[in-house]
């Protein structure tokens, strides 16, 4: 009976397998008395309810003991803000662990657990991983005002481009704007001394598209100002950028929230067919890949698309329909925008 029960907990386990975005790491300590005692760590609540409600269906003549499991989210918690101008998100604690993906300056994280001077940390989006405490502050008070929109936006410490350098900021972080002089504008942003921006780097939040029309033209209109940006794994910024990473931050400044991985967009979008449209999303992948759904990009219209492609080496444009592996991996593509 007790492998049975091992097996019945491994098997409701692995609907929460997808450690980007679940934990789930439960054990069987003892099995006494008509008793099942566990241990573990699960993220919430709803994840432990879901594993005791199988386990009850597939044991019910055992009582179930489960205060020895931790669990992550609680009803109450705080928010921290990413308060450097980039950092990793990291698979496990440790600067030397590969990132999953990185956090803009201001993005919002809700810590979970620590680790010396890690913290396990959730994205509002659901993504999970560790990031350097020390890099993360009190959630400011004032809300964003703008985007900004220029890959790397230079900082300067006057509205004049001879003026010192202050720091750069990165397409896809949310500022506060300030002031406004001679084509120029004032930001605030978390944990970092402010300074001055072109105007024309800036987007206001008001200012987003609404309609699909209006967000498919601001996408073809962002996409090539990210040219050359290098390939990196996990990337999200002028810094460097994957495939999944490039179409989210497009679309974030068009005023859409899409999935962080290309697997994950696959699996939330439309699916739509030919002709395509500016703005709908290719998807590659096969079985040899590290996920079915391994790569991502954005169509300009019909079959040409752009994308951050490790091939490549970067943010390029190409003709899926003329180029073999793109050609052959093809697995459909996907629409975000409701028309």
């Amino acid at each position: 009976m007790i492998d049975e029960i091992k097996q019945a907990l491994a098997e409701v386990m692995g609907q929460f397998a997808d450690k980007r975005t679940h934990v789930c790491q439960m054990e069987v300590t003892a099995v006494t008395d008509g008793r099942i005692t566990l241990a573990g760590t699960v993220l919430d609540e709803a994840t432990l309810t879901a594993v005791l409600a199988h386990l009850a269906a597939t044991c019910p003549e055992y009582a179930l003991e489960a205060s020895a499991v931790t669990i992550l989210r609680q009803p109450a918690y705080t928010q921290m803000v990413v308060c450097t101008t980039i950092t990793g998100l990291h698979n496990s604690p440790g600067f030397l662990s590969e990132p999953g993906s990185y956090l803009l300056n201001g993005m919002l994280v809700e810590p979970l657990q620590a680790d010396g001077r890690w913290l396990f940390v959730r994205q509002e989006d659901g993504y999970l991983g560790w990031a350097y405490a020390p890099y993360l502050g009190d959630a400011p008070s004032a809300a964003p005002t703008h985007l900004v929109c220029e890959p790397v936006a230079l900082l300067r410490q006057e509205p004049d481009e001879r003026a010192g350098l202050e720091n750069r900021v990165l397409a896809g972080t949310a500022v506060v704007v300030t002031n406004t002089q001679n084509g120029w504008q004032q930001i605030t942003w978390a944990g970092l001394p402010g300074g001055w921006l072109p105007a024309a780097h800036l987007r206001p939040l008001t200012d987003l598209p609404q309609a699909a029309a209006a967000q498919r033209a601001q996408l073809i209109a962002d996409a090539p100002r990210f040219t050359g940006v290098p390939y990196l794994w996990a990337g999200v910024s002028g810094y460097g950028i994957d495939c999944s990473g490039y179409v989210q931050l497009l679309y974030r400044l068009a005023g859409v929230t899409l999935p962080r991985d290309a697997d994950m967009m696959f699996a939330a979008g439309q699916p739509v067919e030919p002709p395509y449209r500016p703005g709908d999303l290719f998807f590659f992948g096969s079985e040899s890949g590290h996920r079915h759904i391994s790569h991502v990009g954005m169509s300009l219209g019909g079959w040409q698309m752009i994308h951050s492609s490790r091939s490549r080496n970067g943010v390029f444009v190409d003709d899926v329909t003329a180029v073999n592996h793109l050609r052959d991996t093809f697995a459909g593509a996907r629409s975000f925008l409701g028309d």
